[in-house]
């Protein structure tokens, strides 16, 4: 299956566009080019960090979690300029310890920048949390909660993987680690997908561009997966409608149940069966008894 050669957005177009993710460079890899997109097209582009990746080394005792988290807010900061946007909110919660916070107090935070900002276009991660690091997942969570809370009329994608991208690059995920073992990661069909953006030219400069500047996490993965590779990787971006994701998955968890339903009433139906067949043995060894009697 061959990668899509074309973007495609809402014929409505995008609108003013909030981001929602965990940690910096989240945002670079899974929509710099969707908000370089927006903001050259004269968008509003906005984004929310939970985190400020302070735990993001292999090294920390060069780098303790103060002296990178100062590293990283600069970097974040050079990252979205060469995007175009300058509108950034840090949630200021711990690297790694997004569980710890309160769902009521994210929510709540997450809100009132959703309130100021207005966005028509909400992006942020799907429940599995794209690769299934739990920061990732709690952000899925408040920012779904933030949506239906304070502007559900907006549209909800979360960042997706299309099947072209396990096909040409599973080897390579695999390589790297990529994903959790313990939670799939997302996938889904062209024809499901709520938008598609392929950067090329001027706007894959641009995504390059966003990357590099997280050169504390991205100069040594680019070292390995090496440059002609690193940037065709996600040099496509795609995203599905939350709604309809949440519809499929209840779709899924009702065809689950059903399934279970009749799986109960073959165990049923057999123990019946069973019962009958022990009564009608029971009734002939009466028999045979009563003969000998």
């Amino acid at each position: 299956m061959s990668e899509p050669r074309t973007t495609t957005l809402p014929s409505e177009g995008i609108g003013t566009v909030l981001g929602i993710w965990a940690h910096p460079d989240d945002e670079a890899y899974l929509c710099a080019g969707l908000m370089a997109s927006a903001a050259g097209a004269g968008h509003r582009v906005a984004v929310i960090t939970a985190t400020a990746g302070e735990l993001g080394t292999p090294d920390p005792e060069r780098w303790p979690p103060r002296r990178l988290a100062a590293l990283r807010r600069r970097e974040m900061t050079a990252s979205l300029a060469a995007l175009g946007v300058t509108e950034h909110t840090w949630l200021e919660y711990p690297d790694g310890g997004c569980l710890l916070i309160p769902d009521d107090t994210a929510v709540a935070e997450i809100s009132d920048v959703i309130a100021a900002v207005a966005p028509d276009t909400i992006v942020t991660f799907g429940p599995d949390g794209m690769t299934g690091h739990p920061d990732h997942q709690a952000v899925s969570r408040w920012a779904t909660a933030a949506w239906q809370a304070t502007r559900p009329t907006a549209r909800l994608w979360y960042a997706t993987l299309l099947p072209s991208f396990h096909e040409r690059w599973g080897a390579l995920n695999d390589h790297v680690g990529l994903f959790s073992p313990d939670t799939p990661p997302p996938c889904t069909d062209d024809a499901d997908a709520a938008a598609v953006v392929v950067s090329d030219g001027a706007l894959l400069e641009a995504k390059m561009a966003a990357l590099d500047a997280h050169a504390s996490q991205t100069r040594a993965l680019r070292a390995i997966v090496g440059d002609a590779a690193y940037r065709q990787w996600f040099r496509v971006e795609a995203f599905c409608d939350a709604s309809r994701a949440s519809l499929r998955a209840s779709e899924r968890s009702d065809a689950a149940s059903r399934a279970s339903l009749r799986a109960s009433e073959r165990s049923d139906a057999a123990s019946r069966a069973s019962l009958r067949a022990s009564e009608r043995s029971d009734a002939v060894a009466d028999v045979l008894v009563g003969g000998r009697a």
